[in-house]
């Protein structure tokens, strides 16, 4: 079947690729919504800006759509894309959605306005597992936002390893957070991983904290052989 990925660059859509490519589905694009929004409702911000380089990293062509990202204004703009990929003879859209109803039954119903099938492999998958497996595959992945209660700033820019999960599991016994940060808790990026024709590397990164959140924003990267 023809696909695209609703791609961000984060852990949730590169594990989407992932089980496209691995379930044997032609990926024929990554659609990157860039939202001018910081607060967008839908779709992923920190370092959306790397998207076209993490495509020509995993050498996938990838369709970037820019959005106000104002709420539900912002659906136009993903129907568009949807309608777009439809004409390029796409058949069906691969997200990473994990747990969030809100993103998962907006995407599915204007799938189902143009004509798309919407498939979301890892829906309600447990979370610990999920983070494991994506560990155990070989995925970099580094966190570059955090906006939750027991996250502080020496999170920003770290690389999600076996240390970091135990943490994780630990500030969830405390305070409940989503070990998947499916509850917006943190954004992550990943940089390389099983399916990547080449690694990300960083140059120049910056990272900004405000009061109880922050991103790790990369002002210049380029791609390395592996």
């Amino acid at each position: 079947m023809n696909v695209a990925v609703l791609f961000s660059g984060g852990k949730d859509s590169t594990m989407a690729l992932y089980n496209a490519l691995e379930s044997g589905e032609n990926v024929k694009y990554l659609l990157s919504m860039k939202s001018i929004n910081d607060e967008s409702y839908m779709f992923h911000v920190p370092n959306i800006h790397i998207t076209d380089l993490l495509a020509e990293a995993l050498e996938i062509p990838i369709i970037t759509v820019e959005t106000q990202g104002i709420k539900e204004e912002e659906l136009e703009d993903l129907k568009k894309a949807f309608e777009k990929l439809k004409k390029l003879n796409v058949e069906a859209v691969y997200t990473g959605a994990l747990y969030s109803t809100y993103q998962k039954s907006r995407i599915e119903k204007l799938g189902d306005e143009v004509g798309l099938k919407i498939v979301s492999p890892y829906w309600h998958v447990d979370e610990l597992e999920y983070m494991k497996k994506i560990l155990s595959l070989g995925f970099e992945v580094i966190i570059s936002g955090v906006s939750a209660y027991g996250l502080d700033e020496s999170w920003l820019g770290r690389k999600i390893d076996d240390k970091a999960i135990d943490e994780l599991v630990e500030i969830n016994k405390k305070i409940g957070i989503n070990l998947a940060f499916e509850g917006g808790e943190a954004e992550t990026l990943a940089i390389d991983g099983p399916i990547f024709k080449k690694r990300i590397k960083i140059l120049k990164d910056i990272k900004q904290w405000h009061l109880d959140s922050g991103v790790y924003i990369i002002e210049e990267a380029q791609l390395e052989d592996k």
